[in-house]
């Protein structure tokens, strides 16, 4: 009778054990275990923006080019002809850049774009092509010229036959500040603030700096710089080859914009 009890008690013991019913503590403590994990989480995770890498370093270009800056694509535009052009006649690079940039409007005046006038000089006499411009007065005389080279040309003839700038070449070829107070005293300009506004150019964009590297250039042979004259017969392509360059190295040392040539044209060749 004693073991019948004890096999019924055990039964009944086996019977409630395996009807346990699992708490909310210990399912609570496997959902936290299951987002810990990330496996099962339903929480929304934070938008975070993704940035981009580029697979290779950008490529810098020196050149102001794609710049917005029209000040700066006129300086590598005319640099070469201004230091060139400070060579033949001992006007400063810097001062021609600057005069050339204030007077043209960068490039992009009226007169600069229909007739390559880079200092608005007047005809006074000129035997070339003409434009009509309104200045002081309206429909005013103005030289034009066929290439951009020529009006750099010119400006230097300007200021070299002149003798009321005769005492600006006694200036050292780096004062660019008695330059530019000189031309203004000179007659050049009637802005009592032409000087600052050259000064000022020339300190923003480092145009002085070509002054320098110009003085270097004049201390070599006098072969550093030789110019051609275009005779009969010539094309871009036969002088290219005469000094071995290449016809958009020619080009460029020439600002030209297009291959024609007219007898008689002067062309920076070394």
């Amino acid at each position: 009778m004693k073991r019948i009890l004890v096999l019924l008690l055990l039964s009944l013991i086996v019977s409630c054990g395996s009807s346990r019913v699992i708490t909310s503590k210990e399912g609570h403590k496997k959902n936290n275990d299951q987002t810990e994990n990330g496996s099962e989480s339903t929480t929304n995770s934070p938008k975070t923006s993704t940035v981009t890498v580029p697979s290779e370093s950008p490529k810098v270009d020196n050149t102001p080019s794609n710049t917005t800056d029209k000040v700066a694509t006129y300086v590598h535009k005319y640099k070469t002809i201004a230091q060139y052009e400070m060579q033949k006649s001992g006007i400063p690079a810097s001062i021609t850049l600057a005069q050339g940039i204030l007077e043209s409007g960068a490039g992009q005046g009226d007169l600069t774009r229909r007739a390559n006038n880079h200092f608005g000089i007047k005809c006074h006499g000129w035997q070339g092509e003409k434009v009509y411009h309104d200045d002081d007065k309206k429909g005013e005389c103005f030289r034009k010229y066929t290439q951009p080279s020529e009006s750099f040309k010119d400006h230097s003839e300007f200021l070299t036959s002149r003798s009321r700038y005769a005492s600006l070449f006694q200036l050292d070829k780096k004062d660019y500040k008695g330059w530019a107070k000189g031309l203004r005293k000179a007659g050049y300009a009637t802005d009592p603030k032409y000087p600052a506004k050259l000064i000022s150019l020339i300190e923003r964009y480092n145009l002085h700096t070509y002054d320098t590297i110009n003085v270097e250039v004049t201390n070599h042979t006098t072969n550093d710089v030789i110019d051609y004259k275009v005779k009969q017969g010539d094309t871009l392509y036969s002088i290219a080859r005469k000094f071995n360059l290449s016809i958009d190295r020619l080009m460029e040392m020439n600002n030209l914009s297009d291959t024609a040539l007219h007898i008689g044209q002067q062309l920076i060749v070394q």
